[in-house]
């Protein structure tokens, strides 16, 4: 197996005490079905070109410029050079500033993960002594550094041997809540409703397993690949019929393995007692 290879390599520090590490890309999408483009007719592969607006010229990369829009079809041309003068120099530093209980912060800040393991021999015993002080404090660490161009947020937590980070996306990239539940109308929910929504609930409780969790769509699209592969058509699966709720109460009841109750019958009209006697 090929050594992986860090993303990024600096010092963590804490006050007066720092270590060498080393950052590694938590999650990867090399193992997904990937496609290209094809020109149907010939069976060989397209390339993508950038094609000026309103000229329909080819431009190639050199004549290509970073354009911020102020007006509609004006705009500022910013050059590559001024974009790295722009951008803060990386001091390859990852400065804890705060460390707060590990459930503290909203999991919808939550960027990308990374491995943090230490840059130097496995004994490193400041990195050690970090991570052991983080898991016997249950708590992470708030650090910030200059990342890959950018200025970045992280939170920091012990995990096994070494440790792992999660970039933080900043307050204005998050959209307010109220946007989308401002429409929401409050309502009072019925006692019985809750009780059985909560047995519900209790009845499915169980842990966390990423391994449960199977990708359908990548699944569906390499049998797909392999199927045309040999010859074969692969068939259509039947969506699974979805029911439609007519009554919630009789649906939580249902859901919750309680017997329906049985409906009082209706009453007969005084006129029809009359007829029958």
């Amino acid at each position: 197996m090929a050594a992986i290879r860090a993303n990024w390599k600096g010092y963590l520090k804490i006050g007066e005490l720092s270590c060498p590490v080393a950052l590694y890309t938590g999650a990867s999408t090399s193992e997904r079905v990937s496609f290209h483009t094809i020109n149907r007719a010939t069976g060989h592969r397209v390339r993508r070109e950038f094609i000026d607006a309103e000229t329909g010229d080819l431009v190639e990369r050199d004549e290509q410029v970073k354009g911020f829009e102020v007006d509609k079809d004006s705009y500022v041309m910013v050059e590559p050079e001024e974009v790295a003068k722009a951008i803060p120099e990386s001091n390859k530093i990852l400065a804890v500033g705060a460390f707060i209980a590990s459930n503290d912060i909203d999991t919808l800040y939550f960027d990308k993960p990374y491995y943090l393991a230490p840059a130097g021999p496995v004994e490193n015993e400041a990195f050690a002594v970090i991570r052991e002080a983080m898991r016997a404090g249950n708590v992470a660490a708030l650090a910030h550094a200059v990342l890959f161009r950018r200025y970045r947020g992280l939170m920091i937590r012990a995990h096994g041997l070494g440790m792992v980070a999660h970039t933080l996306s900043f307050d204005y990239e998050i959209r307010s809540a109220r946007d989308v539940f401002g429409g929401i109308p409050a309502r009072k929910i019925q006692p019985e409703m809750l009780k059985l929504a909560r047995h519900i609930i209790e009845t499915k409780r169980g842990t966390f397993d990423p391994a449960a969790f199977d990708d359908r769509y990548e699944a569906a699209i390499a049998e797909l690949v392999k199927a045309k592969l040999e010859g074969r058509s692969v068939r259509r699966k039947k969506a699974p019929a979805t029911a439609k709720v007519v009554d919630l109460m009789e649906a939580l009841r249902a859901s919750a393995g309680v017997k329906t109750r049985a409906k009082p019958a209706a009453k007969r009209s005084a006129a029809h007692q009359r007829k029958a006697g």
